[in-house]
């Protein structure tokens, strides 16, 4: 008698293993957090960069935001790409 625990996660192959449980458990839900916390990185960036006045270490704290944003962006479009190639 192995009920199936609403706990438990799909089985995970290949590079899905990377993500972490509560990720994969809510996958439909977590690329939009994903591109959303990218979007707001882009506007911390755009912010620091217009009120650092274009100083060098303004743009250094710009290049540290958007390279954050990057990877949410790329991240968020990986579990798109797994979502996809899932309902298929």
């Amino acid at each position: 008698m192995n009920a199936q625990d609403d706990n438990t996660a799909p089985s995970r192959t290949g590079m899905r293993r990377i993500i972490p449980r509560f990720e994969f458990r809510h996958l439909h839900a977590m690329p939009r957090v994903r591109i959303g916390a990218g979007t707001v990185l882009v506007g911390l960036g755009v912010i620091t960069l217009v009120g650092g006045s274009f100083t060098t270490e303004a743009v250094g704290w710009t290049a540290f935001w958007l390279v954050l944003a990057a990877a949410q962006f790329s991240v968020g479009y990986w579990y798109l790409a797994i979502i996809r190639s899932a309902s298929a």
